[in-house]
C-alpha cells in the first residue's frame, strides 16, 4: 500500500472515507473525481458496469467485495468506452486470472483519468445511501500536511486518524456541495452517437442464438446512451437496425422506412436533462402517426420507458438511492409471473400520473418499493419496461422481451 497514493472520498453531507488509489502511483492517471455517489449490488460484470452509458455523471460503488479477479477484455465492453467517473471498491485484485484476460481494470481505467480507489469499507459506505439516497461526492487527494509518515499504520489512515484530516475532509465536502446535481446536466447528448450506424448483427453475443424473424425488418434504434447488447439483441434475432442519435426528429425516423422502432437506456434525470425534449417530441409525433395509423411496433428499455412515460404525459420521479444491480424482482401483472432482473436507473415513472385517456396501463411493479417496471397499450403494439432484458451485466432471463418484439412485428406485417 506504501507506494499508492491516500485518496478521501468526500459526501456533500460531510461524511468521509478513507482509501487508496488502486494502482501504484507512479502508474495513476487522474485521481481526483466528482459526481453522484450510488451503489450497485451486482456481483460480477464490473467491465460491463464501467462501459455501461447511464453511469455518466456518477460514482459508482461496488458492493461485491473483491474486483478485477478476472481482469477485462475488449469483447465485453458495452459501449466504445468506459463512462463512470470514479469506481469505489473493498478490495482490488492486482492479479487477475482469465483465459480471455487482456488487461487489468484500474490500468485501463486510468488511461480514460478515471480514478479506482480500494481499502473503503463499502458495506459501511452503502448503508449510508440506503438510509440518507444517492449523494454528490468528490475523490480527493489530500493535501501533503493532512498524510501521515510513510511507516505510520495504514488503518489509522483508513479510520480517518490522522493530524489534519478533517479541514481535509471539509474542503472537499465543500467542494461535494458545488458539484452541479444530475437533474440540472445535460448527460445524453454526451453518450449517445453523433450520427447513423447500421449495426453488425455477427458480434458476439453473451447469450444463446434466438429465434430468428422470418424477414430482415426494419428497426430503427434511438440511441439516448444505449448499450452495445440492446443492439445485439435485435440484430442477432435477425432484425436489420439501424442506431439514430438522440436527438433524431421524426419525420427523419420515418424516412427511413422502420418496421419498428426501439429506444434504449441512458443516463440522468428524464424530466431534467434538457437533451430530451426533441426525443420526448419525437416519440410523441410516432405514437400519433406510424404507431397509430399502421400499428408500427414500439418498444422502450430503461430511460427510453421514462422517456415514453414523459412522451404519453405521465411524470417522473427520483427514488431514493435508486436501483442498480443484477437481482431485483420484478412482477408481470398480466401473469403473475416474477423474474429477477438486471437494472440501472435512478428515476422513475410515477403511475399515478399516467393520464386515464391515454390508453397506457402499468404492466410490471418492482417487488421491492413497489415501483412502476413496465407499461403497456391496451390497443397498440407498444410496450416498455424499466429494467434491462439485455443484461450485461445480470441475468438473461428477459431476452424473452426482444421475442416479444419481433412476434409484433411479424404481426404487424402479415397484417
Amino acid at each position: 500500500m506504501s507506494s499508492k497514493q491516500r485518496l478521501i472520498l468526500a459526501l456533500e453531507d460531510g461524511r468521509a472515507f478513507f482509501g487508496f488509489g488502486a494502482v501504484p502511483s507512479a502508474e495513476a492517471g487522474a485521481l481526483e473525481a466528482e459526481g453522484e455517489l450510488v451503489f450497485c449490488t451486482a456481483m460480477t460484470g464490473y467491465q460491463e458496469i464501467c462501459t455501461d452509458p447511464s453511469y455518466r455523471g456518477q460514482i459508482v460503488v461496488l458492493t461485491y467485495p473483491l474486483i478485477d479477479n478476472y481482469g477485462i477484455n475488449t469483447g465485453d465492453h458495452e459501449s466504445t468506452r468506459p463512462w463512470l467517473h470514479g469506481l469505489i471498491v473493498r478490495e482490488y485484485c492486482e492479479q487477475p486470472s482469465n483465459w480471455r484476460a487482456n488487461g487489468q481494470l484500474a490500468e485501463w481505467l486510468g488511461r480514460h483519468k478515471i480514478p479506482v480507489v480500494e481499502g473503503i469499507d463499502t458495506r459501511a459506505l452503502t448503508r449510508h445511501l440506503r438510509e440518507n439516497g444517492a449523494l454528490r461526492a468528490v475523490i480527493g487527494v489530500p493535501r501533503p500536511e493532512a498524510l501521515p509518515a510513510e511507516n505510520d499504520d495504514t488503518g489509522m489512515w483508513l479510520q480517518g486518524r490522522t493530524p489534519g484530516v478533517q479541514a481535509e475532509v471539509d474542503r472537499l465536502a465543500a467542494r461535494a456541495r458545488g458539484v452541479a446535481p444530475l437533474s440540472e446536466q445535460s448527460l445524453v447528448s454526451q453518450v449517445s452517437a453523433a450520427e447513423y450506424e447500421q449495426v453488425d448483427h455477427t458480434v458476439w453475443a453473451p447469450f444463446r442464438e434466438p429465434k430468428q424473424a422470418s424477414k430482415k425488418h426494419r428497426v430503427v434504434l434511438i440511441d439516448v446512451g444505449v448499450k452495445h447488447n440492446i443492439a445485439r439483441s435485435l440484430a442477432r434475432r435477425g432484425l436489420d437496425v439501424t442506431i439514430v442519435p438522440f436527438d433524431t426528429p421524426a419525420e427523419d425516423i420515418i424516412a427511413l422506412h422502420p418496421d419498428g422502432v426501439v429506444i434504449g437506456n441512458g443516463p440522468g434525470d428524464p424530466d431534467g436533462d434538457p437533451s430530451l425534449k426533441q426525443t420526448i417530441e419525437t416519440l410523441r409525433v410516432l405514437l400519433k402517426g406510424p404507431v397509430r395509423e399502421r400499428r408500427m411496433p414500439l418498444t422502450a428499455v430503461c430511460l427510453g420507458h421514462q422517456v415514453m412515460g414523459l412522451a404519453i404525459g405521465a411524470q417522473t420521479a427520483r427514488l431514493k438511492f435508486g436501483h442498480r444491480g443484477g437481482n431485483h424482482p420484478v412482477k408481470d401483472l398480466r401473469t403473475g409471473r416474477v423474474y429477477i432482473t438486471s437494472q440501472n436507473h435512478g428515476f422513475h415513472v410515477d403511475g399515478a400520473t399516467i393520464p386515464v385517456d391515454s390508453g397506457f396501463a402499468v404492466s410490471h411493479v418492482n417487488l421491492n418499493d413497489g415501483s412502476v417496471e413496465g407499461l403497456e397499450h391496451k390497443d397498440l403494439p407498444v410496450f416498455t419496461v424499466q429494467y434491462h432484458p439485455e443484461a450485461s451485466p445480470g441475468p438473461q432471463d428477459n431476452q424473452y422481451l426482444f421475442d416479444r418484439f419481433v412476434e409484433e412485428l411479424e404481426a404487424n406485417a402479415r397484417g
